[in-house]
């Protein structure tokens, strides 16, 4: 099950799942150019594409009256991928991209590449950044001199961290994520008890992830990844019936028995062309510090 960010998962994929035969099925890798990677059938995602994504951000700032942007992105396969499908999601659309920039991670001092940004100037400034890493940075940049206030978030920044780095400083930032607020996510929620946060990015595509090798092992009766790697797009779609988050054990003897499960998890699990997420997102706005739900599609 991963692996995790794009440009690792890009990297084992080509140089030890396939020459190994091995299955991956990653929660968190967005980057569009995995749709197209030579994987032998062994490559599947429940977290949906950045092009999928790209078209969702260019809807939301839409919908808050947003026409002009700057945008700066992490420089490695996810920034890169997810910056440009943005750009042209958004200018399809009628918008403008007033520049669109790399930001290096690591480093102790962002003003240069936040001065470039606001003498570019946006309505909002689009940071497709890791919040653990440069994102934050270039963030407390623009907010310690004033080039911006409000963000637009993608999913790499969204976290417990956002809200501890900047809390109300600001607020009415917007952004998304995969998620849902299907039947599944709720049972989900309801399992992991407090235990975790249940709604932070990629945990429930995780599970999900985890548990559909699961289920194409019993459905293949074997754990030999050429075998079972043919029965992942049969046990995450229809026909068959119904499963959701705790519902696992009622699967396997299902499909012991010989009978047909359609996954829907906690993420609402469609897998579509070559193993897929055909993609819901959970709309954030950042209120009184706290980023909180606006609506899911």
């Amino acid at each position: 099950m991963g692996a995790d960010c794009s440009g690792v998962t890009g990297a084992i994929l080509s140089n030890v799942a396939v020459p190994n035969g091995v299955v991956m099925i990653s929660p968190s890798a967005t980057s569009p150019a995995l749709s197209t990677a030579e994987d032998n059938g062994l490559f599947f995602r429940t977290a949906p594409s950045d092009a999928r994504q790209g078209v969702v951000m260019t809807e939301v700032l839409m919908e808050e009256g947003i026409m002009e942007v700057a945008v700066t992105y992490t420089n490695n396969d996810y920034g890169k991928g997810l910056a440009d499908s943005f750009q042209a999601a958004f200018e399809a659309a009628g918008g403008t991209v007033t520049i669109n920039a790399a930001h290096e991670d690591g480093k102790a001092d962002y003003s240069a590449e936040v001065g470039a940004l606001a003498a570019a100037g946006g309505d909002r400034l689009v940071v497709a950044g890791y919040v653990d890493q440069g994102g934050s940075g270039i963030v407390r940049a623009a907010l310690d001199t004033g080039a911006f206030d409000t963000f637009h978030f993608p999913d790499g920044m969204i976290g417990a961290k956002l809200e501890e780095n900047f809390g109300s400083d600001i607020d009415g930032s917007t952004g998304q994520h995969p998620g849902t607020d299907s039947e599944g996510a709720q049972m989900y929620t309801d399992m992991v008890a407090g235990a975790f946060d249940a709604t932070s990015p990629f945990t429930p595509e995780a599970y999900d992830a985890a548990a559909l090798i699961m289920l194409a092992m019993q459905a293949a009766g074997s754990m030999e990844p050429g075998d079972y790697k043919d029965h992942i797009m049969d046990v995450a779609n229809a026909p068959g019936e119904q499963i959701f988050p705790g519902e696992l054990a009622k699967a396997l003897q299902i499909l012991k028995d010989g009978g047909e499960v359609d996954y829907v998890g906690a993420t609402a699990v469609e897998l579509i062309g070559p193993g897929e997420s055909a993609g819901n997102y959970r709309q954030i706005v950042v209120e009184g510090g706290k980023i909180t739900t606006a609506q899911y599609r």
